[in-house]
């Protein structure tokens, strides 16, 4: 099998020849090509030749564009910060939110007009050029109330919801709007699916209540958007206690990535048990090991994760959110070895 095939199955919750796997790397296949951070994130050819090569050089089973958490909020001229050796993020000391009055100016804007979205886009067409046919390409989009948050800070944010709930929803669906045809138009690049970063869909920072109320409507409309051009919907949440229940109910999402067992599981097993057949799981090794603790805590994670969540099909081996950006390879290497020997299937 390919890896186009190989995910396939797995999408379809059947048992490929093998667990599909892929660490996700992200930031740290700049090395892979000689650039900067900087470089890396703001130009499209740089930073494709990056996840290209990274195919090339590691069997990896699918490429997820996981480039920042700011590539939406340039769309609304929040001024960013460019490390030279970690991710870009938003200049809080100039937020395009600085008080509750200031999300009255959040309006529906054109996609068209942010260098990042576009150089975002443009990555995906020559991804999906590249190595479409045979490899799966994952657009990663940050959900609405993730923006937002990019242009307040997210602990005021937060704070605000509870000050002026209706103000921060308000800029929250004008920013959908646009996201919607966003994600319009990275499904048109011919991408097999789309990942939603729902960050605040868990336990870690509110409530399931606030996160349907305050959300949930907006990322069924995107999920709608992205079925309705052809692409898959899937979701990524890293954090601990994520609402599977809530967000399958709003999205009907074909998989999620994730690093901690679900609000209303115990374990893996457990996920495994109660999810395993609504949506493929991908995860869920802790990515902080690729540069902490030993080889062998890193490849029993990754044997505990197929042997929780591999029998039966449905499942892909990766780490729980991305690959440590200043990492080596080592342990990537190690994870794809592991997947390609342990995670056979027998037939």
């Amino acid at each position: 099998m390919n890896s186009m095939e190989r995910v396939t199955c797995a999408l379809q919750h059947q048992e490929p020849d093998r667990v599909p796997v892929y660490p996700i790397l992200s930031g740290v296949t700049r090395k892979l090509v000689g650039a900067n951070y900087a470089q890396w994130s703001t130009d499209a050819d740089v930073c494709a030749r990056a996840f290209l090569k990274s195919a090339e050089d590691f069997d990896i089973d699918c490429i997820v564009t996981l480039i920042d958490l700011s590539v939406e909020c340039d769309a609304w001229g929040q001024k960013l910060i460019f490390p030279e050796n970690e991710a870009a993020h938003p200049d809080y000391s100039q937020s395009v939110v600085q008080d509750i009055a200031d999300y009255a100016k959040i309006k529906k804007v054109d996609y068209r007009n942010s260098k990042r979205m576009m150089m975002h886009i443009d990555v995906c067409k020559k991804l999906v050029a590249a190595r479409g046919k045979d490899l799966p390409i994952v657009a990663f989009v940050f959900g609405p109330l993730g923006v937002l948050s990019m242009l307040r800070n997210q602990q005021d944010m937060y704070m605000d919801l509870y000050d002026d709930p209706d103000a921060v929803k308000e800029a929250a669906r004008q920013i959908n709007e646009t996201l919607k045809e966003y994600v319009a138009a990275l499904a048109q690049t011919g991408v097999s699916g789309i990942m939603f970063d729902t960050l605040f869909a868990s336990g870690s920072i509110m409530s399931k209540r606030m996160w349907d109320d305050m959300e949930g409507p907006l990322v069924e409309e995107l999920a709608e958007v992205v079925r309705q051009n052809g692409s898959l919907v899937m979701i990524h949440n890293c954090g601990q206690k994520i609402y599977f229940d809530a967000q399958i109910k709003r999205m009907q999402p074909t998989a999620i990535s994730f690093l901690y067992p679900p609000d209303d599981c115990e374990s893996f097993v457990q996920c495994k048990e109660k999810y395993g057949k609504e949506v493929t799981l991908i995860g869920c090794v802790t990515p902080a090991m690729a540069v902490i603790g030993t080889d062998e805590e890193w490849d029993k994670a990754c044997y505990d994760q197929i042997d929780a969540m591999a029998p039966g099909g449905g499942f892909m081996l990766a780490t729980g959110c991305e690959y440590p950006a200043n990492a080596s390879f080592d342990r990537a290497q190690r994870m794809i070895d592991i997947a390609q020997k342990h995670g056979v299937y027998q037939k």
